[in-house]
């Protein structure tokens, strides 16, 4: 629910992490990168990503009086676009490192740059490593791959993107998983690999717990089967919930645009999970 006290403490939340982080900007500026930043994740919480919509709102409400025009405020958005993400990853080592979390799940979704039958017309993505398949749905589609890390209530503490065509378990390296000892990590058969499933373990002490096939040689007892596909419920209600707050079509100029619209759908849901 849209509330002005909802957006607020969004505001209040963004601006004491850039001041723990030290961020610098310009005294001069009429609009800072906190109200920038807050105006973004409104837009992705209430307006479905459109941005110049919840710009014209937080003008009109008088949240953010001195608001950017809509080519400044893109500007200074996508000059923002690295410091988001690092505001991201310092929820998320607090919830991992500080909240003393161990349970975590991990799942993929895709997002489709545009549909199947556009392909040919995609101008942000070119190539064949775009065209994926969703199993589960039995579709191909043309985008990325958002491999997501959440805690067991449901709270994403990482995430990343791979091409549409990755399959899940090589998608799996380029995760930081940057985890407390004693960790457990849930997650479906498209993640399995013993290898990195020794690897973890014996490094750094994270136990990844892949559900396993009925023909896997290694077993699942009826216990542990049982736990996994709890806990890979958790994800799919995640994923469901984020991808809610999507538009049918995420309309961007370029790539790196459109990927900060995606981020930012993720690190809003992020927000409005921890902010009363």
């Amino acid at each position: 629910m849209l509330t002005s006290d909802k957006i607020i403490g969004i505001f209040c939340f963004i601006d004491d992490l850039l001041k723990t982080s030290n961020h610098y900007e310009d005294g001069r500026r009429q609009v800072s990168d906190s109200e920038v930043i807050t105006t973004a994740v409104v837009s992705s919480l209430y307006f479905g990503g459109h941005q110049d919509k919840a710009r014209q709102f937080m003008k009109m409400t008088g949240m953010v009086p001195e608001m950017l025009d809509k080519s400044r405020f893109n500007r200074r958005l996508h000059s923002v676009a690295e410091l988001i993400y690092s505001l991201f990853m310092q929820i998320g080592h607090y919830l991992k490192y500080i909240s003393c979390e161990m349970s975590y799940v991990l799942d993929s979704f895709p997002v489709a740059v545009c549909d199947n039958i556009r392909i040919l017309n995609a101008r942000i993505l070119k190539g064949k490593q775009w065209h994926g398949k969703q199993t589960s749905m039995r579709r191909y589609f043309y985008g990325v791959k958002v491999q997501l890390l959440i805690t067991k209530d449901g709270i994403p503490v990482e995430f990343g993107f791979v091409p549409g065509s990755e399959h899940d378990a090589q998608a799996l390296r380029k995760l930081p998983l940057e985890l407390p000892a004693e960790s457990e990590v849930f997650a479906d058969s498209a993640y399995t690999n013993h290898e990195i499933e020794d690897q973890l373990m014996e490094t750094d002490q994270i136990a990844l717990k892949v559900h396993r096939k009925s023909n896997a040689t290694r077993k699942d007892s009826a216990s542990a089967a049982f736990i996994k596909e709890y806990m890979r419920k958790r994800v799919e209600t995640t994923i469901s919930e984020i991808k809610g707050l999507f538009l049918r079509k995420l309309h961007a100029v370029t790539f790196k645009g459109w990927l900060l619209k995606i981020t930012l759908f993720i690190f809003a849901f992020t927000l409005n999970k921890i902010i009363p």
